[in-house]
């Protein structure tokens, strides 16, 4: 076969699904999306993500990449926090693409699940500092699309 016969081949029905099904699954990813997911600003710092994934950060970063040329992620910048040491400025979100993709495959229903697992995780004062700093807004379609009513604590108490 030549090789325009693989490309056409490549470019069948499925090939796009294929290729997100590859980019959502490999493990560092889908740790990454799983923890921007549960975020509750889901903008995570590489810090936080390193913390809450236990892989390295060359790991992480590299995936990061991938996501971002993927179009599913972007790099946020709160550039009041530029220059502090003990804040972090960059972050790093979903796109209107990547939430568009984690419809598509079923993601967001996890929403909830992800949230009370990232809730329920131990972490250190330097996580904790990670966590309350300012960020920047997401676009409004991204946030909205991350929205989720969330059960109130007071509510779920009395139900038990």
């Amino acid at each position: 076969m030549s090789e325009t016969g693989t490309g056409a081949a490549d470019a069948g029905p499925f090939a796009e699904q294929q290729r997100l099904f590859k980019l959502l699954s490999q493990d560092t990813r889908h740790l990454i999306i799983q923890e921007l997911l549960g975020h509750p600003a889901h903008l995570i710092s590489l810090a936080e993500l390193e913390y809450m994934t236990g892989k390295s950060q060359a790991a992480i970063k590299d995936q990061l990449e991938t996501l971002i040329d993927a179009g599913l992620l972007a790099r946020y910048t709160y550039e009041p926090s530029k220059g502090k040491r003990d804040l972090p400025a960059q972050f790093y979100g979903f796109t209107e693409r990547g939430v568009e993709v984690l419809h598509d495959y079923k993601y967001l229903r996890g929403l909830p699940v992800a949230r009370a697992f990232y809730e329920n995780t131990r972490t250190t004062e330097k996580i904790e500092r990670h966590e309350s700093a300012p960020r920047p807004e997401l676009p409004g379609p991204v946030a909205d699309a991350l929205d989720f009513d969330e059960p109130e604590l007071d509510a779920v108490a009395s139900d038990t």
